[in-house]
């Protein structure tokens, strides 16, 4: 294997965003765009954490409360960003106060994490990075959407 292709192979392109005080970050090939939030229309009987649905060029998206989801204090919802996740089969949106970057994380400072701590074993947290200015939760899209 070539040094290039080490390298490639060592590290992952991420969307971190912000979500009360802590930083997460889903991989970049699961993000299909990022949009201003703006009120989704309610739905009926909506599970738990889902606002509701926005008209997406056409298509009809479920937006989630990630903060709700995960159990997160978040900020005010007029300054929210919806980040376009793309699963297997389905398009939803995702709530998150900010989007910070797209950063490319070295594999070597990431470690599953313990699995004695909600979404230790087979939940939404796929990873802890760890950076200089804190930890970075590394998200499992599917997982995290419930279909993983």
């Amino acid at each position: 294997m070539s040094t290039t292709a080490e390298t490639v192979a060592a590290t992952r392109q991420l969307v971190i965003f912000r979500l009360g005080d802590e930083m997460y970050g889903v991989p970049i090939t699961s993000v299909q765009e990022i949009i201003r939030h703006t009120p989704p229309r309610p739905m009926p009987e909506s599970p738990r954490g889902v606002e509701g649905v926005i008209n997406l060029r056409g298509r009809l998206i479920p937006v989630l409360s990630l903060g709700e989801r995960l159990g997160v204090a978040t900020g005010d919802p007029a300054d929210a960003k919806v980040v376009i996740i793309e699963l297997r089969d389905a398009t939803v949106g995702i709530v998150v106060d900010e989007v910070r970057e797209v950063a490319t994380i070295d594999l070597a400072i990431t470690e599953p994490p313990p699995a004695n701590v909600v979404g230790g074993a087979g939940g939404a947290i796929e990873s802890v990075a760890k950076l200089d200015d804190g930890l970075l939760v590394i998200l499992d899209p599917e997982r995290l959407l419930g279909r993983g």
